[in-house]
This record gives C-alpha cells, sequence and structure tokens, in this order.
C-alpha cells in the first residue's frame, strides 16, 4: 500500500491523512475544504469546473455559489494568496479555479507511523463527541434534578440526594450513549466515498448498539432487583433515531462550515430538536419519558416530574411534555456532540 503526498512552496498537502502541513506545523482546515484542495491540486494546471466541485466536494448537495466561492477564498487566505495576483488558485471567470502552483508528488510505502494520524484523529474527534454528549446528560441532568428536588415529596437531604442521582444517572448515561454514537460517527468519516451518508449511518449503528445493550441489561437489572419490569423504555429502536439525528445535526453544521460556530452549533440543535420530535410522535421514548415510565411503575419512589408535565395542563409527564422533553434532550445531546466533533476537527 502506498502513500501519496503533494509538496507546493512551504507546504507538504497529504490527503490520505487528512492534513496540510506548513513548515511542519498543521494548517487548520475543515474537511469539506480540504477535499476542495485534494481536487484543485490532484488537477494540477487543469480548469476544475464548479460542477465538479459540486459534484465531489459537496456530494450533489444542493449550495448556492457563495459556498464556493467562501471555500476558495477561505483556502487562499490560508495559503496566503492573492486573488488580483495568484500563485496558487487562479479563477477562471464563470467556470472554475486552476490550480497554478508547481506540485511535487511524493509516494512512498506506508508504514505504521504514517497511518497514526488517522488513528488519532478517530480518537480525538469520538473522544471529543463523548465529552460534549456528557455534558448535554449533565445539563439534562440538573434541569431534572432540580424539577425532582422542588417537589413536595423531596425536602432537606431527600432534595439533594434526588438531584445528585439523576445528575450522575443522566450524564453516564448520555457519555455511554455518545460514545457509540460519536465514534461510529468518527470511523465513518474517513469512508472513501459518500462520507456524509456514512457519517449518518455511522450516527445510528453506534446509537442502535448502545441502546440495545442497555436495554437489555436494564430491563435484566430491574426485573433481577425488584421482580418486575419498568416496561418499554429507551431501546435500540430510539438508540439508532436518535445517533441518526445527531449525524444529520453534524452533516448540517459542517456544511454550514463558512458560519460562526455558534450558528454551527444551534442549527444542529435544531436538527436534534426535529429529530426528538420524531422519536417521540412515533412512539419511542428519550429519558424524560423513561422517567415518567418509571415514576408510574413504581409510584412508591422519591421521583416526581409533575412539574412539568403542570407546564402542559397534565398530571405527570404526559404525551404533550414527553414531547417537549424529546425535543431537548435531542437538541441538548445533538449540539453538543457535533459542537464537540467540530471544535476537535479544527485541532
Amino acid at each position: 500500500m502506498t502513500v501519496e503526498s503533494y509538496r507546493f512552496d512551504a507546504f507538504l498537502f497529504e490527503p490520505g491523512d487528512r492534513r496540510l502541513l506548513k513548515g511542519g506545523s498543521p494548517v487548520d482546515l475543515n474537511a469539506r475544504y480540504l477535499d476542495a484542495l485534494a481536487l484543485l491540486v490532484r488537477e494540477q494546471g487543469r480548469m476544475v469546473p464548479k460542477d465538479r466541485f459540486m459534484a465531489e466536494v459537496w456530494h450533489g448537495v444542493p449550495v448556492t455559489d457563495e459556498a464556493l466561492t467562501q471555500c476558495i477564498r477561505t483556502l487562499r487566505r490560508l495559503l496566503g494568496d492573492d486573488a488580483t495576483r495568484p500563485t496558487f488558485i487562479e479563477t477562471v471567470p464563470k467556470h472554475g479555479y486552476r490550480f497554478i502552483a508547481a506540485v511535487e508528488t511524493a509516494v512512498a510505502p506506508s508504514t505504521s507511523p504514517a497511518a497514526a494520524p488517522r488513528i488519532h484523529d478517530i480518537l480525538l474527534t469520538g473522544g471529543a463527541g463523548t465529552a460534549g454528549a456528557a455534558l448535554a446528560g449533565a445539563i439534562g441532568g440538573l434541569l431534572y434534578g432540580l424539577v425532582a428536588a422542588a417537589q413536595p415529596s423531596a425536602t432537606g437531604g431527600n432534595a439533594l440526594s434526588v438531584l445528585l442521582v439523576l445528575l450522575a444517572l443522566t450524564t453516564t448515561l448520555a457519555a455511554v450513549g455518545g460514545a457509540g454514537v460519536s465514534f461510529g460517527i468518527a470511523t465513518a468519516h474517513y469512508a472513501r466515498t459518500r462520507r456524509d451518508m456514512w457519517t449518518i449511518a455511522g450516527g445510528a449503528a453506534g446509537g442502535f448498539m448502545v441502546g440495545a445493550i442497555a436495554k437489555l441489561i436494564g430491563l435484566d437489572a430491574f426485573s433481577l432487583l425488584l421482580g418486575q419490569s419498568p416496561g418499554d423504555f429507551t431501546g435500540a429502536a430510539e438508540g439508532a433515531l436518535l445517533g441518526g439525528t445527531v449525524g444529520i445535526a453534524l452533516w448540517a453544521a459542517r456544511r454550514g462550515a463558512p458560519w460562526p460556530f455558534a450558528r454551527r452549533t444551534a442549527l444542529a440543535a435544531l436538527v436534534g430538536a426535529a429529530g426528538g420530535a420524531t422519536i417521540s410522535l412515533l412512539g419511542g421514548r428519550l429519558f424524560g419519558g423513561s422517567l415518567a415510565l418509571l415514576e408510574r411503575r413504581f409510584p412508591g419512589s422519591r421521583l416526581d416530574l409533575d412539574a412539568i408535565g403542570a407546564l402542559f395542563g397534565e398530571r405527570g409527564i404526559g404525551t404533550a411534555g414527553e414531547l417537549a422533553t424529546a425535543m431537548l434532550e435531542a437538541a441538548l445531546f445533538a449540539a453538543c456532540i457535533a459542537g464537540a466533533m467540530i471544535a476537535a476537527e479544527k485541532n
């Protein structure tokens, strides 16, 4: 197996390892723009029409000409190029762009150190997504914990214990689920073709596996310890849908590369909220719905989230409450994972 790299001016470009170096130091370049640079460099000296960028960089996803213009503008800035007197990327008015710098191509045998950056990137982005999921779980746990702790049934030390238990539980579950989704996405990101599709599929597969295992162990644990099952709480189907939603959210956030980080994260949250609503409307449950199920199944517990249902005129968490909590949870989950992985990809 061989690894191909390109050297031009002070830059070393290694498409296989997904990196651009200047004087040995990495240049901050997101995945979409790196693909555009790879296309230009491979076609060095030849004009690359706009439709090829749309087909091979955006994979047929409809985008405006401004997205391509912003991409080329960013590449020029990172390369230190000037559009009026180009030394790297020349504009062919109304048609496309041409890479005009002299390029040296090197082909060398692949070794384990050369493969290390890819494994490193998978660990980095997957780990970042896991940390983001844990943050989402902590925020959700704090919200649920404060609601439960404020109820009349939780007073004094009981209120604090309820808050801490819910906080620890949601953070742990979110981190475990987020690890499956994030590493599924991170691994799929390095597919050679249709990377966006595999990002969604990887998130769904990771969510499916974690959801299936968690439900199996959870049902067995309740049956073993309490002699009865709590019922149909979150499992493989919800995990797959939520994981796929995160994959779509990350794809959407990456597509908005020219936007500020906060705006891209907000877009991921909107996609997540839509996914959460879909899960709820299809009869699935996320964490809030599962807590409501446990509260109904074990009425003698100190778990009391009736205040959430009261916001919607319901006794306990009903249909509207489950829909609202599912949207909130999925929005947090998608935004925190997508935001963390995008931040990691810049490093």
